[in-house]
C-alpha cells in the first residue's frame, strides 16, 4: 500500500513513537493515518529515519510537519 494522493491529502504530519513512525495525512478530504515500524526504516537512528521520511514526503509534494510524541 502506498501513500494517499497529494491532491486529496496535501498535508502530512510525521510523529515518532518508541517502535514506529506515524504518518497522518490530511487536507481536502477525510484523513488517513499510516504506521511504519522503525526496525524497517531506521534501526539505530530513529531521528534520522524520521527526518528522511519528512524529506521524502516533501519532495513528493506534501506540506510536511514534524509532530510531537503527543500527536501519536
Amino acid at each position: 500500500m502506498g501513500q494517499p494522493s497529494v491532491a486529496r491529502y496535501p498535508e502530512a504530519t510525521v510523529s515518532r513513537g518508541d517502535e514506529h513512525l506515524t504518518i497522518h495525512f490530511g487536507g481536502l478530504e477525510d484523513e488517513q493515518t499510516m504506521s511504519v515500524w522503525l526496525k524497517y526504516v531506521g534501526a539505530g537512528d530513529e531521528e534520522a529515519a524520521e527526518l528522511r521520511l519528512l524529506d521524502q514526503l516533501q519532495r513528493i509534494g506534501y506540506e510536511v510537519r514534524r509532530g510531537s510524541r503527543e500527536d501519536r
